[in-house]
């Protein structure tokens, strides 16, 4: 079982720039509300939250993903440069009939877009899934969020389904793209 901190791996960006790849800590808990808060700031239209957390409502997340992690429920993945976090990511194994699943997100600063960081941290993600023990991952992206979808499929997951007016923000409704991946 990984443990708060271990390092997956160290990677060089297309640009140049060198991140770490490490599982989430508890002392991360004001960087990652600094990430999320960078992403509401940016007007980020390809994530879920849209209002800025209060640091009780982070503290309350970041809690419940360790313990999670612990647990061996979930394998999480934080982007490190210069000791700030720039991305961060994760897969929660499901329940019951659906315990070989895991629900994958993940959410990358701007300015380390493009630049290979989501392709590696969903390499990792894959891995650390395989080895918990999952046959299939799946995720959820904005139909319109082409680049992350071809960032997916180079990866190997494949579309599997279409739900028309699922997301709705900026007063706007966009489809719900469903991937998946077998391991």
């Amino acid at each position: 079982m990984l443990k708060a901190g271990s390092i997956f791996k160290q990677v060089q960006l297309k640009d140049g720039t060198i991140a770490q790849l490490r599982s989430p800590k508890w002392e991360d808990l004001d960087e990652l509300l600094a990430f999320i808060t960078s992403l509401v700031d940016e007007g980020n239209l390809y994530i879920v939250v849209q209002t800025k957390p209060s640091w009780e409502d982070e503290l309350e997340w970041h809690a419940n993903k360790l313990v999670e992690i612990e647990k061996g429920r979930t394998v999480a993945c934080v982007a490190e440069v210069d000791g700030h976090i720039v991305g961060n990511s994760s897969v929660t194994k499901k329940d019951g009939v659906q315990s070989h699943v895991g629900n994958l997100d993940i959410a990358i600063k701007k300015g380390f877009r493009e630049v290979g960081l989501g392709t590696e941290m969903l390499k990792v993600l894959v891995d650390q899934s395989r080895e918990m023990g999952l046959k299939l991952v799946r995720l959820t992206a904005f139909s319109e969020n082409v680049r992350a979808i071809h960032v997916y499929e180079k990866v190997g997951f494949k579309q599997v389904g279409r739900v028309p007016k699922a997301l709705f923000k900026w007063e706007r409704y966009f489809d719900e793209i469903i991937m998946a991946i077998e391991l």
